[in-house]
């Protein structure tokens, strides 16, 4: 293993989304990431998050699988678990039995609700997460109804992102201190904090609590995305004074009515305007005048496409492994150099192998495979 995480042991509970996620993040990094999974079926190259991981299948009823269970856990850095609160305590996997064997170890929980709350027990969504915190009801264009933005603001920024921050930290604090702790990752948690920028725009009265009608949520008319000749799409967000009046001068826009940059009340107008405007060339003629200049220009790619583009190709964004083509890792190191090491696993792939590599006894590893 190479990257900065390189000799870090880590246990993940097998689960789905975020979880799979946060510890792919940790094992692009170096870490040696073991999966428990519950059923032999399952796993795929596919399953892109679920790269660079080892896979043992345990039946964490069964008192010997369950004291192999605590044998892994006396040798692991981090625990992660996305299991609703008091799961893991049934199972006898809670942090006070895991903290018994291997009292530095740092004990990763990710939910949707947190570990205690009202709502800590209900069944939740992205969506769901991402509703109670303000961020849906911001997302979405004058007079529609919010637009979920798929699952990356609740699951994998409020979750996955968070909880490898919380841990990494616990982790750094538990080597100076020797104890480990609980890393409490709720998503509606890790989502709100997301807002912050917007709460405080909120409190200052720069944001008006109406979709599309704000500076960075489609109000504005040079910030948004606008449909091109042939039927494809462009991305606009030229701010700054001088951003701005570049993008006029790419355009050819000498309409007096844009002088006004900042005036709210011409801002739909403005749209009516420059949206007839980018209907008259497609998006590479676009791309010709205005990629790669300070308009803040992109071309709107869909997932096939951004694989291909020349700057994405410079800085290896993408890589192909096992014929699926999937995003690097991020972020990059100057030294301690992360990379991916292989696909998913099949579940219980390494039943045998992972375990006696963690130093499990063969006789133990013997008595249930």
């Amino acid at each position: 293993m190479s990257g900065p995480l390189n000799n870090v042991k880590v246990i993940e509970f097998a689960g789905i989304g975020p979880g799979p996620f946060c510890g792919m993040l940790l094992a692009d990094m170096g870490a040696e990431v073991l999966r428990i999974d519950r059923s032999p079926k399952g796993g795929s190259k596919h399953i892109i998050e679920g790269r660079g991981k080892k896979s043992v299948v345990l039946n964490l009823k069964d008192p010997l699988h369950l004291d192999i269970c605590l044998d892994l856990v006396s040798k692991a850095d981090i625990l992660q678990e996305g299991m609703r609160p008091g799961k893991m305590e049934s199972l006898g996997l809670g942090p006070e039995d895991c903290f018994k064997v291997n009292k530095k170890l740092v004990y990763g929980r990710m939910t949707g609700w947190g570990q205690h709350g009202s709502l800590s027990q209900a069944a939740g969504h992205d969506i769901n997460y991402i509703s109670l915190t303000g961020a849906l009801d911001a997302i979405g264009r004058k007079g529609e109804k919010p637009v979920p933005p798929l699952n990356l603001i609740g699951d994998f920024g409020g979750g996955a992102l968070y909880l490898a921050m919380g841990m990494l930290a616990a982790l750094h604090e538990a080597n100076s201190s020797g104890e480990g702790q609980v890393v409490d990752c709720a998503m509606t948690d890790g989502a709100a904090s997301l807002m912050s920028m917007f709460y405080g725009f909120t409190s200052s009265k720069i944001w008006q609590n109406a979709r599309g009608s704000n500076l960075l949520d489609t109000g504005a008319h040079f910030y948004d995305v606008y449909e091109t000749k042939d039927k494809k799409y462009v991305s606009i967000g030229s701010i700054e004074p001088q951003f701005y009046a570049l993008l006029l001068e790419k355009a050819n826009i000498q309409d007096p009515d844009f002088d006004d940059q900042m005036n709210r009340e011409k801002w739909p107008l403005l749209k009516d305007k420059i949206e007839d405007i980018f209907q008259t060339k497609t998006r590479d003629e676009w791309c010709n005048l205005m990629e790669g200049t300070d308009v803040c220009f992109s071309p709107v790619l869909s997932i096939n496409e951004a694989p291909k583009h020349q700057h994405n190709i410079d800085r290896e964004t993408f890589v192909e492994i096992d014929g699926v083509v999937q995003p690097n890792v991020a972020p990059r190191f100057s030294r301690t150099e992360s990379k991916i090491n292989g696909p998913s696993a099949i579940n219980g792939e390494h039943n045998e192998t992972a375990l006696m590599e963690w130093g499990i006894s063969e006789e133990k590893v013997k008595s249930i495979f």
